[in-house]
């Protein structure tokens, strides 16, 4: 049997793939090896073992937020070792190559993550073989749910937003002191800012809040996917912010006489495609 992980900070996508391609699919809690220890991982990847219609596997590959090489993969391969057995092969690779993967299948093209971050890459295929920097959201993260909340609460602030639509942010968020609190004060300022998206999502018929998204999507073309400078690749799209804006997505990728290609929200069907052949 062969076990896929598609794994982020707040939970896990697991997909079981028995030897007549049946799959059975399941979630757990998420998992990242910068926040947890590797105790913390094994006693979760227990968790998920026991919880399995079988505890027969052959094969995990697992993608994951955090898994950037080195000791962090340790991390996850020695728990994943140690709940599933040593004989048990594993390959734990980054959330990166698994959207990669996802999206591209074995296929050269350009693969994009839009959630509370964001990342892109040149795919051979096979491999990354181009990667821009994504550089967190304070320097980079462009089109990301944390850079449009950065984005809003900006322009709420400084006054560039028409006044029902600062009223109604207000009163649902707090003035100045508490937005500067939870921005500079509390943890996870990105995820704070990234909840902000749902409030754009609703807004979208003020023409100030359509503007300012098309800009941000528009500065993630530009600031990430042209660096590849291959205009004759599709543009795949994975991840919550992606799904929900996928027509001015879509908009913006022709505008700039590029071609957009799949863009949806979890890479586990396309994982377990992958892994299903």
């Amino acid at each position: 049997m062969v076990l896929v992980a598609d794994s982020g900070s707040t939970k896990i996508d697991w997909a079981l793939i028995d030897r007549n391609k049946k799959v059975s699919s399941f979630i757990s809690g998420g998992c990242n090896p910068y926040f947890m220890t590797e105790k913390q991982i094994f006693s979760l990847f227990c968790l998920v073992r026991n919880y399995m219609p079988s505890s027969n596997v052959e094969k995990i590959f697992f993608y994951g937020a955090g898994c950037t090489g080195g000791d962090k993969n340790n991390m996850i391969e020695n728990a994943l070792h140690a709940a599933f057995g040593e004989k048990c092969k594993t390959e734990v690779q980054s959330d990166m190559l698994g959207a990669a993967r996802a999206l591209c299948g074995r296929k050269e093209g350009i693969a994009c993550i839009l959630g509370t971050g964001s990342n892109s890459c040149l795919f051979d295929g096979k491999d990354i073989v181009a990667n821009t920097p994504p550089l967190g959201f304070i320097l980079g993260d462009e089109g990301s749910g944390a850079h449009l909340g950065k984005l809003l609460v900006g322009n709420i602030l400084k006054g560039k937003c028409p006044n029902d639509i600062r009223e109604k942010f207000i009163e649902k968020y707090g003035a100045k002191e508490e937005i500067i609190d939870k921005v500079y004060r509390q943890p996870f300022p990105n995820r704070w800012l990234a909840e902000l998206s749902y409030f754009i999502k609703d807004n979208l018929g003020n023409e100030t809040i359509k503007n300012m998204v098309e800009e941000a999507f528009s500065l993630f073309i530009d600031r990430n996917v042209t660096n590849y400078k291959r205009p004759d690749l599709k543009i795949n799209i994975i991840g919550s912010i992606a799904h929900v804006y996928e027509e001015i997505i879509r908009k913006v990728i022709i505008d700039k006489q590029l071609v957009p290609g799949t863009i949806t929200r979890s890479p586990i069907e396309g994982l377990i495609a992958y892994h299903n052949e």
